[in-house]
């Protein structure tokens, strides 16, 4: 089996001396070259490469938004028998799709899984969200969550390393930026055979569930949520500060049906709607912020491609 292994230095806590003994246990089992991020979209390209190089296997050694660029450049505009299967070692410091499917968070021991699964010819589908050209694998956010993940990103650039304390004080000091807080926001929610849903300041777009970890803590939204089902909804129309505390708290108090309230929207295995506003607003797709958008698709698709598990 021919795989390619892509490391992203720059997410990854993996040390060196760990790196070298994870390439070298999967050298044992498989024919393996090694590429190294040097930019942002570097791994979009790698992948677009190793599916044209009809590679079998391209694993991400590194976080969220590797694995990202890599589904991106494996799938570009379309999904195909001829798509390398994906694994995932995980280097990130939150790791969200990994430990959505249950990968240990210590490299080595996530080598061994992945391993166990080459020899056993284990491979599971891998149902996907798409918003327009971009392709997610846990989720994508509009408005107030992506204006976090945009500044977090301007302060990583200056020198500032990711933290929970950095996200914290971040996503306090954005809140009271949002010219929303008090009054409906400026997205509308558009599927077919239903009612539009305006008023919209914060939507949250899953593909499993929990969304994201506050440190070791999950913040699950849309319990629901599953890679194997559509995509799901969590929105907010009012960001009041009293209320907007009470959604906090219950997105980390494990239940089956999600917060509530006057100012919840929750939707349940959408495979297709739109988001749409009266002026650009913000938008991430698994953690990183790409820009700010009036109007955006969004999309499942079920076994877009093959997880080695």
């Amino acid at each position: 089996m021919r795989a390619l292994v892509v490391v992203n230095h720059q997410a990854t806590t993996t040390s060196p001396r760990t790196l070298d003994v994870l390439l070298a246990a999967l050298r044992h089992d498989l024919k393996v070259d090694v590429a190294e991020t040097g930019h942002r979209g570097h791994a979009v390209e790698l992948g677009r490469q190793a599916r044209a190089d009809g590679l079998d296997l391209v694993i991400a050694v590194g976080g969220d938004g590797t694995v990202n660029e890599i589904v991106n450049g494996l799938l570009g505009d379309a999904t195909g028998p001829d798509v390398p299967d994906l694994a995932v070692v995980p280097g990130g410091s939150t790791n969200v799709l990994a430990r959505n499917l249950g990968i240990p968070e210590d490299p080595i021991e996530a080598t061994g899984q992945l391993l166990d699964a080459v020899r056993a010819g284990r491979r599971r589908p891998l149902g996907l969200g798409r918003l327009d050209e971009r392709w997610f694998t846990f989720c994508a956010g509009v408005g107030y969550d992506a204006d976090v993940i945009r500044v977090v990103e301007e302060r990583r650039a200056d020198g500032q390393r990711s933290s929970l304390p950095l996200y914290a004080r971040i996503a306090i000091q954005r809140y009271f930026a949002q010219p929303d807080r008090r009054h409906g926001g400026p997205i509308t929610l558009e599927r077919a055979g239903a009612d539009p849903v305006p008023g919209i300041a914060l939507a949250v777009v899953t593909n499993c569930a929990p969304w994201t970890y506050l440190g070791g803590r999950p913040l699950d939204p849309t319990p629901q949520a599953s890679f194997d089902a559509g995509l799901d909804v969590f929105a907010l129309t009012r960001l009041p500060l009293v209320g907007t505390l009470r959604h906090l708290a219950q997105l980390m108090r494990a239940n089956d049906r999600g917060p509530r309230g006057r100012d919840v929207v929750l939707l349940h295995d959408q495979l297709e709607f739109v988001l749409s506003s009266s002026r650009p607003v913000p938008f991430q797709v698994d953690g990183d912020f790409l820009g700010e958008r009036s109007r955006m698709v969004l999309r499942s698709y079920p076994a877009a491609l093959h997880l080695v598990l």
